[in-house]
């Protein structure tokens, strides 16, 4: 990874320390939990050929970034913000791109419609429009697939329960979101992001945030949860999403239906046989989806 570098900005009141490659039109990529931004190690480059400043920050929790003031609760809103003040401390424009991932991409369906004229395109995987999203929620599958939510919320001892053995339960995470995929490298920069014990406490944060069980499902949480990224985008976005996906699950018809929360030259596909963490589980393959519909969205 010779070719990627490390920065760091300040954005949001907090400074965030960053990998990047390339030059030109800034494509800011988004990562969520439990991964680090060395999960575009293999998109970063490919970004840098096709001509744009790909960066990719440690997101708000995630050593080097800076802890924030308030460790104990990550909104929505606040996912939404970094992304808007990153944009703007990096220079973003209509010739911008944003990409996300899993908590990344919560924050950026908020994002791309609250600050327009930031990007003019934006790929977004495996965390679908807000209302597919709510669709899901309630059904046995998806519980299933969310016992995390709730499993965070013990709060006396979750956070030695992730540290213990190494932080296999994340490994046991990623086991399971991707199945097949081999993780080890990745592990090695997770543990480096959720060593500190104050870290680890704010990445919890998104969870404690948004699932804080006297609230989760009620009729103020999904006015909430709208409010901050419900909706439509104007953008032309290009949406992915794994059959294999064991964090959240959608259907073919709800794949058909992203393009309708997204601007004109949007697309969505359901990718066979791949799981959360395609970037770096089929990265040639998702490489090259990602490359060929810029290509052809290009003005």
């Amino acid at each position: 990874m010779s070719d990627i570098q490390r920065g760091r900005i300040r954005a949001n009141g907090i400074e965030f320390e960053y990998l990047e490659a390339g030059e030109g039109p800034l494509a800011l990529c988004m990562h969520g939990f439990p991964d680090t931004p060395f999960t575009y190690r293999h998109l970063l480059p490919a970004l840098a050929d096709a001509g744009f400043r790909a960066v990719a920050p440690f997101v708000r929790g995630f050593a080097p970034t800076e802890l924030p003031p308030l460790r104990h609760h990550v909104h929505t809103s606040v996912m939404v913000a970094d992304q808007i003040a990153l944009t703007e401390a990096l220079g973003g424009g209509q010739d911008a791109l944003l990409v996300a991932h899993d908590w990344g991409a919560v924050g950026a369906w908020g994002a791309l419609s609250r600050a327009p004229h930031l990007w003019g395109r934006a790929v977004i995987l495996n965390i679908p429009p807000f209302e597919l999203f709510g669709e899901n929620l309630s059904t046995y599958s998806q519980i299933k697939r969310s016992f995390y939510f709730w499993y965070f919320q013990m709060l006396a001892v979750i956070e030695d329960r992730i540290r213990q053995d190494n932080f296999q339960f994340i490994q046991d995470i990623w086991g399971d979101w991707s199945p097949g995929y081999d993780a080890s490298e990745d592990m090695v920069y997770i543990r480096e992001a959720l060593a500190d014990p104050a870290h680890l406490h704010a990445a919890l944060g998104y969870y404690w945030g948004q699932f804080e069980p006297a609230r989760f499902g009620s009729p103020e949480w999904a006015a909430e949860q709208e409010a901050a990224w419900g909706g439509s985008v104007p953008q032309p976005t290009l949406y992915l999403h794994g059959t294999l996906d064991g964090c959240h699950g959608v259907s073919e018809e709800q794949i058909q239906r992203v393009p309708g929360y997204a601007g004109p030259g949007s697309e969505a596909e359901l990718i066979d046989g791949v799981g959360h963490f395609m970037l770096v589980q089929r990265p040639e393959e998702i490489n090259r989806l990602i490359i060929d519909w810029l290509d052809r969205t290009r003005k």
